[in-house]
C-alpha cells in the first residue's frame, strides 16, 4: 500500500457520539460515532444488524443533552466490516 492510498478525501476527527440511524424497513439503529469527517462517519453498531450496503438512512447525531442536528440528515451505508459501518452524506436534492 502506497501513502497515496492512504490519503482520503476529508480529514477524520476521532469522537463518540450517540447515532440514531432509522429506515421504514427496520426502524432506528442506535451506534456511536467513532470518527466523523465532511464526507461521512465510522459507526459502531453492537446490538443491531446493520442495513445492506447502498442503504440510505436518516441519522441524528446525539450528544449526553440534546441533539446535535435537529432534523435528520440522508447517509449512505458504503460498506460494513464486522460491527463498523461506513456513512456517507448524501447531498441534498435541489
Amino acid at each position: 500500500m502506497t501513502v497515496e492510498d492512504e490519503r482520503r478525501k476529508f480529514d477524520r476527527k476521532p469522537t463518540s457520539i450517540r447515532v440514531e440511524m432509522t429506515h421504514p424497513a427496520f426502524g432506528t439503529i442506535v451506534g456511536f460515532a467513532r470518527d466523523v469527517s465532511d464526507g461521512g462517519a465510522s459507526v459502531l453498531i453492537e446490538n443491531y444488524q446493520i442495513p445492506p450496503v447502498g442503504t440510505v438512512v436518516d441519522v441524528r447525531f446525539k450528544k449526553m443533552v440534546g441533539p446535535i442536528n435537529e432534523e435528520p440528515v440522508k447517509m449512505q451505508v458504503m460498506h460494513h466490516h464486522r460491527k463498523m459501518a461506513g456513512l456517507m452524506f448524501v447531498p441534498a436534492s435541489r
